[in-house]
């Protein structure tokens, strides 16, 4: 729907800052909402809708942000920008936790959850949304300008969603294997790791083997710039694709926590190259009058491989593994194995789309 808008009217800044402020005003009144009923079981239904409601205008900013980036950067930036943004956003992620930790009990004055029960945690991710609002006010608005020529708009009407090259269906489809493969265990990975009968890790050392995930987050975003001079997207794409792959099979064999160390590590590099290169790569497929569109189907790959792939995916498998007796341990290293076998499917997809792109040149 936002793409359809962001193209029609060709607004980007626009819907960046639409999105955040809507998102900030809704997750407040989401706290203040769920604090009205006496039931509990109310509280939570009206925190997963309502933040569902929240997700829906956020939609705006992701929309935005990945058109506007193609509108104001030339086709050889866009991987170092994307890189550039990544350690930004592992910066955020160090501090989201260290500030999240401390406000999640008050400065340890308070009970556990004190900070979520009181809103404070809801407060403060909602001024952040609003304070980065404020840097997009010096920003162009983005969006191209009306094309002239009546073939090229003949060929990129605004109305027709489908209206997509076959080189990016296959691209999409593989970006789908890719993502969903890579991204479907996130959740069942503090599970795996917690594990008595596995590294039965304690919450201090969980926080530092995520923060593994984010110290390469950061780093690789900014050498990724240089990388990509000497590298093109598709190389880039593909060795990331292998390092995803590597990650979740050292996840599958791991016999100590310097591997699992090691593969979270991978997981970040992994995030890198593949988000900065495939963006990169797509960005050149799509038409610039239909970036608002196709953008937004290309971010579906990404994000909806964080809930659907895990509920669908790496979810049921460990528990009908574990139905039919087998072991915890067992079942969830059979759900990396299964997402490290996506991943390599979406692989094989992706050589197809590379094919098919360089015939249709």
């Amino acid at each position: 729907m936002w793409g359809v808008i962001s193209d029609k009217y060709q607004r980007r800044k626009t819907l960046i800052i639409l999105g955040e402020v809507l998102a900030a005003i809704g997750t407040f009144f989401v706290w203040y909402i769920h604090t009205l009923p006496a039931q509990k079981s109310t509280a939570g239904y009206i925190i997963i809708i309502g933040l569902s409601i929240v997700e829906i205008f956020w939609s705006m900013s992701n929309v935005g942000w990945t058109a506007i980036i193609s509108d104001l950067y030339p086709e050889r930036e866009r991987t170092g920008i994307q890189g550039r943004l990544a350690s930004i956003g592992a910066i955020g992620r160090f501090a989201g936790v260290w500030i999240g930790a401390l406000a999640y009990d008050g400065l340890a004055r308070y009970y556990e959850g004190w900070g979520f029960h009181n809103g404070l945690l809801f407060f403060i991710a909602s001024i952040i949304m609003l304070i980065s609002t404020i840097p997009m006010l010096f920003v162009p608005e983005g969006g191209v300008k009306a094309v002239k020529d009546e073939k090229r708009k003949s060929r990129h009407k605004a109305g027709k969603l489908f209206d997509i090259s076959k080189p990016y269906l296959v691209f999409l489809l593989a970006m789908v294997f890719i993502n969903f493969g890579r991204n479907s265990t996130a959740i069942i990975k503090t599970q795996y790791l917690v594990l008595d009968e596995g590294f039965n890790v304690s919450s201090n050392l969980l926080g530092y083997i995520v923060n593994m995930q984010s110290l390469a987050i950061l780093i690789l975003g900014l050498l990724i710039t240089r990388v990509s001079r000497k590298l093109s997207d598709e190389y880039l794409l593909t060795a990331g694709t292998i390092i995803a792959i590597i990650y979740l099979v050292g996840f599958v064999f791991a016999h100590s926590l310097e591997i699992i160390f090691i593969s979270n590590f991978l997981c970040g590099v992994a995030e890198v190259v593949i988000l900065a290169s495939s963006y990169s790569y797509v960005s050149k497929l799509i038409p610039p009058g239909q970036r608002g569109k196709q953008f937004s189907l290309y971010n579906a790959t990404f994000f909806l491989s964080w809930g659907v792939a895990g509920t669908l995916i790496a979810g049921p498998i460990a528990d009908v593994l574990m139905k039919t007796g087998a072991s915890q341990l067992f079942a969830y290293k059979i759900s990396f194995l299964s997402s490290a076998a996506l991943v390599f499917i979406g692989m094989l997809i992706l050589f197809s789309a590379i094919r098919l792109v360089h015939t249709h040149k």
